[in-house]
């Protein structure tokens, strides 16, 4: 008995019949028509295109995992700022999935695809049932797994023969005995040759997970608003409860992701599809009712359950459904999904309180309105309309301390307006309470966006009421931080407003302090310069102050003359605070840590009161809570076709990973010409095999193959 060894030759035995099927980044190639339309095919059919658009979607999906996507726009422009804000913007950075460009690659990417099957799957076919019977003998020695054996004669070789037959059926191999011709082999076997279904269901599974993509896309939903010719319609335009039919998507509209609000207590059937320019309304095949929406909160006032109790009625049976649709738990009904995405306000009743911010004290006014209301407000000089946006019973707020107001007085003279709680890393979540959001408009129609809480906040040590400005909705608001006295409300803080309006009370004050802090040859020129001080308060505020020792005290004395007008500024304002309280029979207050604290935080209030630049101070008083339930709804088509696609995908990578192709030929090679052992003319029997991808499992199966049958190797 003989055997050869291992030869390093790594060449491709000779095939006469197989298919010769290699990787190529090429793609098909047009015969006829035009040199653009064969180049165009050819591109888009290649590999390396499909690869090219694979990487732009997972980049795009990259991005679109970490940019949080459909935010509102004034949080792109905390993160990133204004500029790259609007670049982003105009890339669509910040609805990546449903941009025109990601369509667009989506949809190359599946024709890229689809076509690569085309090209590829019938060669692939057609290579699993090739059994290659044709490989010579010639070629033995090319093989990496090669054997032989010497035998007495030709019974011999064919009982080996038989013996490898078995031996391989043994190990799962489909075995195709041959009749006897020169040079071709007696015996093929192959095993694993429906790895290539693997390519295929791998690459058709990127062609199903697209497809259904697209399905569950804004693609559908815009070729629906193009064939029945509908247009977004701005909602806040509407009046009543009719809605244009150039606005209506119908029942059958393919697919879709939109909004349903609905009170407690009311019911709809119609969900909002937010558009860039508007909005489109879909006609639900369904009513759905709140009953009772029920919300949960942790100790430190975050919300930590969402539950709606509804009742749907479907149109078409009128079958009545009862449900409870949370947060991950939605509600299904006719392939269309209900979710639990939030909560708003559903048209609550609030008792606010307006203060006048400029003149005399006056008694309040006392408002009774619901949330999305307006109301007209007039005095004497002007008209304002109220218009109540937004309603919020529970606030969760991050009070982690920072710098304190008297710091930052002391530091930079003028005070600004402050963020309503510190962005600090340490976080301090507290629940402060019921807030409101609101509108003053004038008579030109300017308007700017307030928001108050109800209860005053514990901010760096001491009690305050947050009221927050911005002029437009791109804006933060920034809070202005009025103290609470004693009994927890806002009225020392307007008397005192008043009396610093007022230029005899700042008089009286500036005069007081100077009796109390100077000889009588130096009050009166004490008392002036005080007055001189509370009056450019008065005016425009601690900036109004700064702005007057710039201009009248030269830039060395600067530094030394702030010192000293901050300190009898801050007297003087101490006598205006007394004044208030004794015209309102109250007695003076001891100078305590307290209460010189009191009096600061009143002042910065004071003085960014003068850019709050609102006549009208509004507060919150009581209210009565409607909540509101805002549902996600959704028809996807598409998800099912995902499912499949992942399933597709799975079973394609295992079988390109675990199922592996290998193939065996045995030939019989007749008229040695005799060695040792072997006589003269005595056949022999040659055992190949390949496999594409050489690894030591089939090194061990082919090791264990050949001790069965006796084989050693050379």
């Amino acid at each position: 008995m003989q055997s050869t060894s291992q030869d390093s030759a790594n060449r491709p035995p000779q095939v006469d019949d197989a298919v010769d099927f290699r990787g190529s980044t090429t793609g098909l190639e047009l015969t006829s028509g035009h040199r653009f339309l064969r180049e165009g095919i050819e591109l888009l059919s290649s590999m390396r295109f499909a690869i090219s658009a694979l990487s732009v979607v997972g980049l795009a999906s990259a991005i679109g995992t970490i940019v949080p996507q459909n935010s509102p726009p004034i949080n792109y422009v905390n993160q990133f700022g204004a500029f790259w804000a609007e670049v982003f913007t105009w890339f669509d950075v910040f609805r990546v999935y449903n941009a025109p460009w990601f369509l667009l690659v989506m949809v190359l990417m599946l024709a890229s695809t689809s076509l690569c099957l085309v090209r590829n799957t019938p060669r692939m076919l057609k290579e699993m049932r090739v059994w290659r019977e044709k490989v010579r003998e010639g070629g033995f020695a090319a093989f990496r797994y090669r054997q032989q054996v010497d035998c007495t004669d030709l019974p011999q070789a064919e009982q080996r023969i038989e013996e490898i037959a078995n031996a391989l059926k043994a190990r799962g191999y489909q075995v195709k005995p041959l009749s006897a011709a020169p040079g071709l082999p007696r015996l093929v076997a192959k095993k694993g040759a429906s790895n290539r279904l693997g390519y295929i269901a791998a690459h058709l599974a990127i062609v199903v997970i697209s497809l259904g993509g697209l399905l569950d896309s804004e693609l559908p939903t815009r070729l629906a608003v193009w064939w029945w010719d509908k247009s977004p319609v701005v909602l806040s335009s509407l009046t009543g409860d009719q809605v244009p039919d150039s606005a209506r998507l119908p029942q059958s509209t393919p697919t879709y992701r939109a909004n349903l609000l609905i009170p407690e207590g009311q019911r709809s059937d119609l969900a909002v599809i937010n558009q860039p320019k508007g909005a489109l309304l879909v006609d639900l095949p369904f009513d759905l009712q709140l009953k009772q929406f029920r919300i949960e909160y942790y100790n430190t006032g975050m919300p930590k359950l969402f539950a709606s109790d509804v009742v749907l009625t479907d149109k078409q049976t009128g079958e009545v459904k009862q449900a409870t649709i949370e947060v991950n738990k939605p509600l299904i009904h006719r392939g269309i999904a209900v979710y639990q995405s939030s909560f708003d306000d559903g048209g609550s009743r609030l008792k606010l309180v307006a203060h006048p911010m400029t003149g005399p004290i006056q008694k309040p006014l006392p408002i009774e309105i619901g949330v999305g209301q307006s109301l007209a407000l007039r005095n004497a000089s002007q008209t304002l309309s109220l218009e109540i946006s937004g309603f919020k019973a529970i606030n969760v707020e991050n009070l982690a301390g920072g710098p304190s107001a008297e710091e930052a007085f002391q530091k930079n003279v003028a005070a600004v307006l402050s963020p309503a709680a510190s962005s600090d890393k340490a976080k301090t979540l507290t629940n402060v309470g019921a807030a409101f959001q609101y509108k003053l408009r004038d008579a030109a129609g300017q308007a700017r966006e307030f928001h108050s809480y109800m209860l005053p906040v514990e901010l760096d040590g001491a009690s305050v009421f947050l009221a927050g400005v911005r002029n437009s909705p791109d804006e933060p608001f920034r809070y202005l931080r009025i103290p609470a006295d004693e009994k927890g409300s806002l009225e020392t803080f307007l008397h005192l407003r008043a009396a610093m309006d007022n230029p005899e009370s700042r008089g009286r004050a500036a005069r007081a302090f100077a009796k109390a802090a100077a000889p009588e040859a130096m009050q009166k020129a004490l008392g002036d310069s005080a007055l001189k001080a509370l009056d450019a308060i008065s005016a425009g505020g601690l900036a109004s102050l700064a702005n007057l020792l710039e201009t009248t005290v030269p830039q060395a004395e600067r530094e030394r003359a702030t010192d000293v007008v901050v300190r009898m500024l801050t007297g003087a304002f101490w006598e205006v605070l007394q004044q208030s309280r004794e015209a309102r029979g109250l007695p003076r207050q001891a100078q305590t840590d307290e209460s010189q604290a009191f009096a600061q935080r009143a002042l910065n209030a004071y003085s960014d009161a003068k850019l709050f630049e609102a006549p009208l101070l509004i507060s919150l008083q009581d209210f009565s809570e409607v909540k509101a339930s805002v549902f996600q709804v959704t028809r996807s088509p598409g998800k099912t076709t995902v499912y499949l696609g992942c399933l597709l995908l799975t079973l394609g990578v295992f079988a390109m990973l675990y199922v592996r192709e290998r193939r065996f030929w045995v030939w019989v090679k007749e008229g040695g010409s005799g060695d040792g052992a072997k006589a003269p003319g005595a056949p022999q029997v040659l055992m190949a095999a390949s496999t594409p991808r050489h690894s030591m499992d089939f090194d061990q199966e082919f090791n264990e193959l050949s001790q069965q049958l006796a084989l050693e190797r050379r």
